[in-house]
């Protein structure tokens, strides 16, 4: 499968080391892609991001998959989208608003996904999470650097 993508954060060494064709214009990927899968936070950049206008600039056999975060997708222009043909499917792992009202226009369609941001809590997810927190503190109490540290400001250097 040919990647294309759009991320201005990575470099474009690591895109070419991975075999992925890095854009700078993120309407193109609206425009070549067959499914845009979206992986962003929710910034006051990034609300909004999928609009009518970038719906509009897919091909009508595109797919929309969105494990990002709600507010990147107006969900009201991905629903006349899906409504009317502009573009094939799509997949929700997050909403709007969470958890979403039972009247959501998006249930009523055939062409869509949903789950409850939990699709990647599975059995093997969650050890996974148990286990690398328990080591985080287990590193704590002997005195080692945590893999995975937030806040790494409140670390004092010894």
């Amino acid at each position: 499968m040919r990647v294309i993508a759009y991320d201005p954060y990575v470099r474009p060494e690591t895109a070419a080391e991975n075999n992925i064709t890095l854009y700078s214009d993120l309407d193109r990927i609206f425009q070549e892609a067959d499914i845009v899968s979206l992986h962003t936070p929710l910034t006051p950049e990034t609300r909004g991001l999928v609009n009518e206008e970038r719906l509009a600039l897919m091909k009508a056999s595109a797919f929309l998959i969105n494990f990002s975060r709600g507010g990147v997708v107006d969900e009201d222009a991905l629903y006349k989208a899906l409504k009317n043909g502009l573009i094939a499917g799509a997949a929700l792992d997050v909403f709007e608003e969470e958890p979403p009202p039972h009247n959501h226009p998006l249930f009523e369609l055939d062409n869509v996904l949903l789950s409850p941001h939990s699709a990647a809590l599975t059995k093997e997810c969650v050890v996974r999470m148990a286990t690398g927190a328990a080591q985080g503190v287990v590193d704590v109490l002997t005195g080692k650097r945590p893999q995975y540290v937030v806040n790494p400001e409140v670390l004092q250097e010894k």
